[in-house]
């Protein structure tokens, strides 16, 4: 496996992309290295660009970091190595209980930071956050039905399966995957180090990036803003599971990691949870892949 390559994809979509001009022939495409080439309306479905290390023939399928750019707009992914972890708390509230066995049996990809409100505005064409300052910070006030929107269409302009991560692929990566210290939040035992939360917020989300990333390089996965699951809400058993997706059905969805406005829920094992539907200023997602 080769360290440190930086695997960026942008599949090109004819008038998708802010990047692309028209003239009577094709498009100039803008890549993410600043130079363009002229490509004809008949490749406009297979375009791509890479960034990897020289004398590389091909992308690593396996490296430590992903990186895209859609609409100007770069994100980067980081890979969670397969494992078994011990998910839920016995201290915590009684629905993180009981304590069990999981094991992730593939390796998978999840979002250095939350989406944020320039990647949302660069695909959905719009904003719903309620505080918007800086374009970097995460974007919120977005239900879980808005953000299965948001994954199509992003994975409609770059070719890749985006989705949410599962309640244990989130737990599992906040915990720092195989490289876990066993930090109560993510990434310490100090939640001012990594968290914006009741105490340091301001009443009000920051941009990402900006406290103690965890042990896998990821930010944010305690406070700023809750992040949305793809699993139901509903009990834990005490029996070992492997890649466990949740229940089949419910009326909650399984939100994670506290926020601007708690200090409680920014445990890595806390659990959260809100219908389908629900936006709050603290609410938010963050994306994952295989």
């Amino acid at each position: 496996m080769k360290k440190n390559v930086i695997f960026a994809m942008l599949v090109v979509l004819f008038c998708s992309l802010n990047c692309m001009t028209a003239n009577a022939q094709g498009v100039i495409v803008y890549k993410t290295d600043g130079t363009k080439i002229k490509v004809p309306y008949t490749q406009l479905d297979s375009i791509a660009t890479y960034t990897y290390e020289e004398g590389q023939d091909d992308v690593d399928d396996n490296a430590e970091v992903r990186e895209y750019t859609v609409g100007g707009v770069t994100f980067r992914m980081i890979r969670v190595e397969a494992g078994t972890f011990r998910m839920g708390s016995t201290t915590g509230d009684s629905y993180e209980q009981p304590v069990h066995s999981v094991t992730l049996s593939a390796d998978y990809y999840i979002g250095e930071t939350e989406v944020t409100q320039e990647l949302w505005t660069a695909v959905m064409g719009n904003n719903p956050s309620a505080f918007t300052s800086d374009s970097k910070l995460p974007v919120e006030s977005v239900s879980w039905n808005d953000c299965k929107t948001f994954i199509t269409k992003l994975n409609a302009l770059t070719g890749t399966d985006f989705r949410l991560p599962t309640e244990a692929e989130w737990e599992f990566a906040a915990r720092g995957g195989n490289k876990s210290k066993g930090y109560t939040y993510s990434g310490s035992n100090a939640i001012g180090d990594v968290a914006w939360y009741t105490s340091n917020s301001e009443s009000k989300t920051h941009v990402v990036k900006t406290k103690t990333p965890n042990e896998l390089g990821i930010y944010d996965m305690s406070g700023n803003v809750q992040e949305w699951c793809s699993d139901w809400f509903g009990n834990y058993s005490s029996a070992a599971v492997t890649d466990p997706q949740g229940p089949s059905s419910g009326d909650f969805r399984v939100s994670r990691g506290g926020g601007w406005s708690s200090d409680e829920y920014c445990r890595s094992a806390c659990r959260g949870n809100c219908t389908p539907t629900n936006t709050r200023n603290c609410l938010g997602l963050r994306l994952a892949s295989q």
